[in-house]
């Protein structure tokens, strides 16, 4: 299922909870969820005791959903659509407020190959400027935001729009700027009907790097480091069909994060880059004629049967590596075909430098 928008227009709901002071702090966690949670009947919110000054907390499920709005993940083509849906609310109301941010990481890695999320990507990554956190959790907390989203993969063939709400939440450890090991996370815009939701964290200046002579020095709370013309100034593209920023040097910070191979390399987690729809497709058996020796289809393959697997418990990290040993040992193309996406893998890589060295959005 995919979703697509149908009425741009935003409404806030209510505020949940306000700021306890002027400068954006907040007493306790005591939103009424309850207002506003769409599915589960109680939470599934996974707190650690071992972890008290931690605010956010991820559910006992998965750590890429909020256990206050979800009760069970969701399917591939499901959670697909959903982040989209997520990634498209999310910047149309930043536009909207006018605060400054952009894609990074994983979501800054789709951008560059498809302008879309990659499908296997669980969660979302963006960045705001520390004036633009600032604004958000003096006068945005806990707002909740209405969109009209309508599904345009259905195979209904009714046209009607229905509501999902977004629920912008703001970390009251945002003003800690020195390393928070478990406070990374500055903010987040969640799904209220799915429990998905966007990490937010905040570029600031690294003032121990600049007292020891680096005045370009910026830090992130989740131990990410740079340098101010890494970020800025950034550029102007598009992503998931909506205007966007990107840091200036995007090449640099992806091969640094992520190594070469990931701007070139073709076939990564049970996908394979199609350049002439521009997009990554999922793999099947099929493709290879094996569908024989696989079972329980895991984001968009088949995966072998392995022994001693158990059914319908695994977690995420598990299936991780199950997915990465199927690419590698039972999803390979011919010889013939390797050379020829490795030549492809050339100019893919080639290209893409040549248009960020000329740079057009």
């Amino acid at each position: 299922m995919r979703l697509r928008f149908g009425a741009l227009a935003y409404s806030f709901v209510f505020f949940l909870r306000t700021a306890a002071s002027t400068h954006g702090r907040f007493a306790t966690r005591d939103a009424p969820f309850d207002q506003v949670r769409e599915i589960p009947e109680r939470s599934h919110q996974d707190a650690d005791e071992d972890e008290p000054e931690k605010y956010f907390h991820e559910s006992t499920f998965s750590m890429h959903y909020d256990g206050r709005f979800a009760d069970k993940q969701l399917n591939y083509n499901e959670r697909r659509s959903s982040l989209t849906a997520l990634m498209q609310t999310y910047v149309s109301t930043m536009n909207d407020i006018g605060a400054e941010t952009w894609i990074m990481h994983g979501s800054l890695l789709g951008w560059y190959w498809s302008r879309k999320t990659l499908p296997w990507d669980l969660d979302i990554d963006v960045m705001v400027s520390e004036q633009s956190i600032h604004h958000l959790a003096n006068y945005y907390n806990m707002t909740v935001h209405t969109f009209s989203l309508r599904d345009s993969a259905s195979d209904s063939t009714d046209d009607e729009n229905r509501s999902s709400s977004y629920m912008l939440e703001i970390n009251p450890h945002y003003t800690n700027s020195t390393l928070d090991s478990v406070n990374r996370i500055d903010a987040r815009w969640i799904d209220t009907s799915t429990g998905l939701f966007i990490d937010i964290t905040t570029l600031r200046r690294n003032s121990t790097a600049q007292a020891l002579g680096f005045p370009d020095a910026m830090m992130v709370k989740d131990t990410h480091h740079y340098n101010y013309d890494d970020i800025f100034p950034l550029r102007q593209s598009v992503f998931e069909g909506y205007p966007v920023q990107v840091p200036y040097a995007y090449p640099e910070l992806l091969m640094e994060e992520y190594g070469a191979k990931a701007l070139s390399e073709v076939y990564f987690q049970n996908h394979r880059f199609d350049p002439g729809r521009g997009e990554w497709v999922a793999l099947s058996c099929k493709d290879f004629g094996t569908c024989g020796n696989y079972r329980n289809p895991v984001d968009g393959v088949n995966l072998p049967a392995i022994s001693g697997e158990r059914d319908g418990d695994e977690d995420e990290n598990e299936t991780a590596v199950h997915s990465q040993q199927a690419t590698a040992e039972h999803i390979k193309p011919s010889s013939g075909a390797q050379t020829e996406d490795s030549v492809l893998s050339s100019r893919l890589l080639e290209q893409r430098r040549r248009a960020s060295r000329r740079w057009q959005a």
